[in-house]
């Protein structure tokens, strides 16, 4: 398994984030032009963390904004 330098990360909440605990997901846009769009779940920021393509980025935001 490799891994991937987080400590430089400046996470943002998404704005389809409810300030009511749920659908909480923030994205490390700072770290893309290195080729990797982080994103964790904002409750559990010590959690799991998907790295994304800046490709698979827009789609998973384009999904979002259909309300799929």
């Amino acid at each position: 398994m490799s891994t991937f330098d987080l400590s430089g990360a400046r996470w943002e909440k998404s704005s389809y984030s409810s300030g009511l605990g749920g659908e909480c997901v923030e994205f490390a846009r700072n770290l893309s032009p290195s080729g990797i769009v982080p994103v964790r779940d904002s409750k559990s920021p010590a959690g799991p963390v998907l790295l994304l393509t800046p490709a698979a980025w827009s789609d998973f935001v384009a999904f979002a904004a259909n309300d799929n």
